[in-house]
């Protein structure tokens, strides 16, 4: 804790979208004590992508100037249901399904943040102890008008959309999450404001010192437009082999490329801002983004991956067959098999109609040869390496 408070605060405001309040969390800092540093995870999936890890990423942060996490995973408020930006009632997780999802939760996180300055905690402990009367007293301490303030709620009023009475609990939860645990800095996206102001105000009540809010941005998803996520198909997951890490993030857009690095890179500062340096100078912004795609296979896989990934990339980049393609075995009926069939039993492909698509595109290779004809039949017995854009690869055998 002897790391000046002007270098802690640079720290933690990299990348932050809203710090409240600083001159609070100034005064924290002088005590010279790691400080208690909170994020909830509501495990609603099983698998994390690089936008999930953005506040991950910041507690890494936190542990690197000595403070203490606590990475909170939501299994009592998961059975809720987070209605954070949603347009309807969300439902809820069954007990299983958060159990599930929270172990896997726990094995990822992990990758990123120190075991050992990591205090992986469960709000069931207290809310189940709060009970009935409890949760009375709790729904007590805010209004409705207040609670409409939200602006998803009021949206929701407005259009006549059902609002859930449990919804309203759910902030109330969280806000108490923040009492139990005696936080003093409390982290989410920019769109939990709310939830985390909640917190402050529910330690007040307590008689505790009120919290500070860090808030940090969403990460637009690989279509540079849309917030990541698994639904609209614009995500990098951190499980996903290493050679798919590596070509999405080749695939992001240059201007997209600092804000992707900014939020998800452990470079320094002034690091980054000579890479930005060396591109206004005129060198290409791929090398920096090659450089960024290997620090983030090596953390989620090994570098012996990231450069394995790199050394396919760069292979299909001249339009060869990267090593390791999977195999494939396709089985039919018949004596022979269609083109785009072949494609879609393979699962290069979701459908006939998006091979056929492919194929006028000229997206689709046999053997590294362009095909142009949507009506070639393949012959049972035959083995070959089938190709759909730059990314998809099988050794197919047709059985």
């Amino acid at each position: 804790m002897n790391i000046d408070i002007n270098q802690q605060l640079a720290v933690i405001k990299r990348g932050a979208d809203e710090l409240l309040i600083e001159a609070e969390l100034v005064e924290k800092l002088k005590k010279g004590q790691p400080l208690r540093i909170k994020a909830g995870f509501d495990p609603t999936a099983p698998d994390l992508h690089l936008g999930h890890t953005v506040l991950i990423n910041k507690l890494r942060q936190f542990q690197e100037l000595g403070h203490h996490v606590m990475f909170l995973i939501g299994d009592f408020t998961g059975m809720i249901g987070d209605p954070t930006g949603k347009s309807a009632t969300r439902p809820p997780l069954t007990k299983l399904q958060v159990q599930e999802n929270a172990k896997s939760y726990a094995a990822q996180v992990f990758k990123i943040l120190k075991p050992e300055q990591t205090e992986v905690v469960f709000n069931s402990k207290w809310l189940t102890e709060l009970g009935a009367a409890g949760m009375l007293k709790l729904a007590s301490s805010y209004t409705v008008a207040r609670m409409l303030e939200r602006d998803d709620f009021t949206k929701r009023f407005k259009g006549n959309q059902a609002i859930a009475i449990h919804e309203f609990l759910y902030p109330l939860l969280q806000g108490y999450d923040s009492v139990a645990l005696e936080a003093d800095v409390e982290l989410g996206g920019t769109d939990q404001k709310f939830n985390l102001l909640m917190g402050r105000e529910l330690q007040k009540q307590a008689g505790q010192s009120q919290q500070c809010v860090l808030t940090m941005p969403l990460l637009e998803g690989l279509d540079g437009v849309n917030k990541m996520s698994k639904s609209l198909g614009n995500y990098i997951g951190i499980n996903e082999p290493p050679e798919i890490i590596f070509a999405k993030l080749m695939s992001v857009s240059d201007e997209l490329m600092w804000r992707y690095i900014e939020l998800l890179s452990f470079e320094t500062i002034e690091t980054i801002t000579q890479w930005k340096s060396q591109v206004a100078a005129g060198e290409n912004p791929r090398n920096i983004k090659v450089r960024f795609a290997q620090e983030i296979v090596t953390r989620f896989h090994s570098a012996a991956d990231a450069d394995k990934a790199l050394l396919n990339f760069q292979t299909r980049s001249k339009g060869g067959i990267p090593e390791d393609v999977p195999a494939v075995t396709v089985t039919i009926d018949a004596s022979d098999v269609g083109v785009a069939q072949m494609l879609k039993l393979a699962g290069l492909v979701a459908s006939t109609s998006e091979a056929y698509r492919a194929i006028e595109q000229g997206g689709v290779k046999l053997d590294g040869e362009k095909v142009s004809d949507k009506t070639l039949m393949l012959d049972k017995g035959a083995t070959l390496v089938a190709q759909v854009g730059k990314r998809k690869f099988a050794n197919v055998t047709i059985l």
